[in-house]
């Protein structure tokens, strides 16, 4: 029976192929809000891939300050005409989300072009707080002008939706928490929903053929600002229908501060956290419904369909992962897709520092149109050295090249580093990248023995041409007077059920090894402290992981130790100096280093003397690093082999 992801719909007189729905997300691709190669390679690999349905998120009508997509301008439209014939050689369906910003845009970039930054920054912070409430009648009417002037535009380029944007002003507007306004813009759900109303009955008028697609941002009573509240979605989504919508985009209202609740991190959120939400207005509407919220997996996807909740499922950082759930799906290969583990490291945190979108598990994520896996000039036998994930992903990509490839790991287990990651509270969904990379590995016909450390007259002996160094970083930690004590224990062994800690606990590293160990102790009833010499404790962690974090912390009653330097162990305390010279003595029945990691030894000139090209990738290259760094090295060694 076909899965009914698959099956296509009708919204409009137009037929969307299927169910797959990449929603709106903010890439950073465009150069100066045009569109760019970056996007073109992006956007259309995922058509490629299998995806109905792609939005192009946050597409401004105006020359805004917002490194977006831009659209203002009839000189825009070829770029954006390229894009649209681009994803619909492959069948699917092209829409931009137009929104204004929350802010006076044309007064931001008067003092941008002045070069009046610190005034900008102090105006773009108190426009993002008031300008809902201060903007006039007059400009609101002329942002709907500028909004459907803007979806004309899009037309002409051949794009088949136009997606309101019901967060940023817009939803603000709607929002009882961020409009204060008196006048017919304010108060009543009527008079709050006012705006809406009227830009999207003027954009059905201003382009009557096109669909409209509505992004419900829906503030529930955990999360939200700027958005409808969830007790006055169903209402405002009828009256939305009546007014042209043709299908609605259900999805948690931002504003927060936190990112985490709009684009949750693994255990934060519930997966599908927000289905149940959208099949309320499913059930209340006449028109097509997509959902979207941590749906992680092919059948979880199905299920949403299948439950009757949404017509079509969103999937944002999953796509980033893997752009052929379609392509995978059609071939009865769903369990072959590449799970996104919600880590928020190459996709949001990258987009909150003013990087572009990627995903740590899939190298080409924002270089479709540099890396490539293609076939190799010269088949050679390639070992190799580790089965973490650095060596998995070059045992992968080196295969599906077409090379003769045999992974060695010294242990009985494939994974190395993520076997312990996936174990600190809220990080048990790593688990899904080593289930992944194993069966990627398998499925590529790559030979594996476990439990075995070559040599190199073995590997010499065995003909192999190339060898890969995979062999990892292991725990490390200077020398430290008291470090042989046997109350010192380490954050790895830990977190791999080789040692136990008990009773009160201090951790010696603030960085993320150390600050999940301290999680984990102390969601095992330990009393713990964390002892950092910098003056941040957790400063690597994700902004929107970050708050939960802080959050158990302060649970479980951890004690924070910055800026403080470690000096001697003892049996019964760590003895520091703080950042003023003073000794601190922190008491403890056990002490946990997690004080960094060192790249494994790996005899690389006896294998080069005995006539084999050698590589090495991840944390065996030089320095430790992470998973981003595993995957992307392991990627682009086995490509140049």
């Amino acid at each position: 029976m076909e899965n009914k992801i698959l099956m296509p719909i009708e919204i409009k007189g137009q037929t969307f192929k299927n169910r797959i729905m990449f929603p709106p997300l903010t890439t950073g691709y465009e150069k100066h809000g045009m569109i760019s190669e970056q996007d073109l390679g992006f956007y259309t690999r995922l058509a490629k891939g299998g995806v109905g349905y792609i939005v192009l998120g946050d597409v401004a009508p105006i020359n805004s300050f917002s490194p977006t997509p831009k659209l203002y301008d009839d000189n825009l439209i070829p770029a954006f005409k390229e894009l649209a014939d681009s994803v619909h050689a492959y069948g699917t369906k092209l829409g931009v989300q137009i929104f204004h910003p929350e802010y006076d845009a044309e007064v931001i970039n008067d003092l941008f072009n002045q070069k009046k930054f610190d005034e900008m920054r102090k105006r773009l912070h108190h426009d993002m707080m008031y300008f809902t409430d201060e903007v006039s009648e007059e400009t609101l009417l002329s942002i709907i002008d500028k909004m459907c002037a803007c979806a004309i535009r899009a037309q002409k380029a051949g794009v088949d939706v136009i997606q309101i944007h019901g967060d940023r002003l817009t939803g603000c507007l709607c929002s009882k928490q961020m409009n204060h306004r008196t006048d017919k813009f304010g108060g009543s759900l009527e008079n709050r929903a006012r705006f809406a109303r009227m830009l999207v009955r003027a954009i059905r008028k201003a382009v009557p053929d096109m669909i409209i697609d509505y992004k419900l941002s829906i503030v529930t009573p955990q999360r939200g600002k700027g958005g409808i509240d969830e007790e006055d979605a169903v209402e405002f989504a009828k009256w939305l229908e009546e007014d042209g919508v043709d299908m609605f985009h259900v999805a948690q209202a931002n504003h927060t501060g936190n990112m985490a609740d709009t684009i949750p991190p693994m255990g934060v959120q519930p997966y599908g956290f927000f289905v149940d939400i959208a099949g309320n207005i499913k059930k209340a509407v006449n028109v097509p419904v997509s959902a979207v919220g941590r749906i992680i997996d092919a059948k979880m996807a199905e299920r949403v369909i299948e439950s009757g909740m949404a017509d079509i499922v969103a999937l944002g950082r999953p796509l980033l992962t893997d752009p052929d759930w379609g392509e995978k799906i059609a071939a009865g290969k769903a369990c072959d897709i590449r799970r996104c583990i919600s880590c928020n490291k190459g996709c949001t945190d990258a987009i909150q520092n003013r990087e572009f979108l990627s995903c740590v598990l899939n190298a080409e994520n924002g270089y479709e149109n540099t890396r490539r896996i293609t076939p190799c000039e010269k088949k050679k036998k390639v070992a190799v050295i580790g089965g973490g994930p650095a060596g998995l992903e070059a045992a992968r990509v080196a295969a599906l090249r077409g090379h003769d490839v045999t992974l060695f790991e010294k242990t009985t287990t494939l994974g190395g580093q993520l076997n312990i990651a996936c174990v600190p509270p809220r990080k048990e969904e790593m688990r899904r990248a080593t289930q992944d990379l194993v069966r990627a590995v398998i499925n590529a016909n790559v030979h594996l023995c476990l439990a075995h450390a070559p040599s190199v007259k073995e590997l010499k002996e065995a003909g192999f041409d190339t060898v890969i160094n995979a062999v990892g970083a292991h725990s490390f930690a200077p020398k430290i007077s008291g470090i042989e004590n046997v109350n010192v224990l380490d954050a790895w062994k830990i977190l791999a059920g080789e040692q136990q800690a008990y009773g009160t606990v201090a951790v010696i590293g603030g960085g993320m090894v150390g600050c999940e160990t301290v999680e984990y102790l102390a969601s095992r009833g330990c009393k713990v402290s964390v002892i950092e010499m910098m003056d941040k404790i957790a400063a690597q962690e994700s902004s929107t992981i970050l708050p939960t974090l802080m959050e158990n912390y302060k649970k479980y009653g951890v004690a924070q130790y910055p800026s403080h330097k470690v000096k001697e162990f003892k049996l019964n305390s760590v003895i520091c100096e703080n950042k003023d010279g003073e000794e601190v003595k922190i008491l403890c029945d056990h002490i946990v280093l997690a004080m960094g990691a060192r790249s494994n030894e790996f005899d690389v000139s006896s294998l080069e003397d005995a006539g084999i090209e050698v590589y090495s990738v991840g944390d065996a290259a030089q320095k430790a690093s992470d998973i981003s760094n595993a995957i992307r090295t392991g990627y682009d060694t086995a490509c140049k082999i």
